[in-house]
């Protein structure tokens, strides 16, 4: 199978650094003899952060395009070393044109292809550095370029990991975790507002990524990347919350 494994800020970078044990926790689980991954990683801007020693997050665009540039390599590096004796990691920084430029499109898909052929595992991130899109509010903290990744390439599954369980909607005076999601609604979506206090994103993008994933035949899920087997549990649907493909892939 092929699976685009999508991590947040929340899972990698927790306390305003890298925690490399949660990232090895989640490498770990990974089979790469058996499956084709894609990384979409988050925590550049925090590994940024870290290493020029803020105590908070940017205020300023200029300011996070800096953290990103620096944390981008300290990032992949600890992704170079995780993966050592595994996998040969590839980085791909990407921005909203390369999806609507057919051309771009196009050479991004031809990339992809040739180092999915060659056994290596793409680890990929918006490129804040020169685009502000995300930064900004445009991009949902990777969240839809997980999607739009998982389109291109014709993933067999999305796995969007967070640090909550699912997908949670009112029941009474406690909450309930949906299992399944076939239609996204704009209820559903109106119950998000929540934000991570490093990340941009939040559940709102998460559900709009699975949205337009599954309607591009890809099988999603939003599950707790704390659990120890996250990824098989998702695929197996364990855990977390499964969208549905709504068309057959082509």
């Amino acid at each position: 199978m092929r699976l685009v494994v999508k991590v947040g800020t929340s899972l990698i970078a927790p306390g305003e650094s890298i925690d490399i044990v949660r990232m090895r926790a989640l490498v770990d689980q990974l089979e790469p003899s058996r499956h084709e991954y894609l990384i979409v990683t988050s925590g550049a801007i925090a590994s940024g952060m870290s290493n020029l020693a803020l105590g908070k997050r940017p205020s300023t665009v200029p300011l996070m395009q800096a953290c990103a540039a620096v944390g981008q390599s300290a990032l992949m590096n600890t992704y170079e070393r995780l993966f050592f004796g595994k996998k040969v990691v590839a980085q791909l920084l990407l921005s909203s044109d390369d999806f609507t430029s057919p051309v771009r499109y196009k050479n991004l898909q031809n990339a992809l292809h040739e180092l999915l052929k060659l056994g290596v595992v793409p680890i990929v991130n918006e490129n804040d550095s020169v685009s502000v899109r995300e930064l900004v509010g445009a991009f949902g903290d990777n969240d839809e370029l997980s999607a739009l990744l998982a389109t291109a390439v014709k993933a067999d599954w999305l796995l969007l990991l967070t640090d909550v369980d699912g997908f949670y909607v009112p029941n009474g005076k406690r909450r309930r975790l949906l299992r399944t999601v076939r239609k996204l609604t704009p209820k559903m979506e109106a119950l998000c507002n929540g934000k991570s206090k490093l990340g941009t994103g939040g559940m709102r993008s998460k559900l709009r990524a699975a949205k337009a994933a599954s309607e591009g035949g890809v099988n999603v899920a939003i599950v707790n990347g704390r659990e120890p087997n996250a990824i098989s549990g998702a695929i197996e649907r364990k855990i977390g919350t499964y969208f549905p493909p709504q068309r057959g892939t082509s």
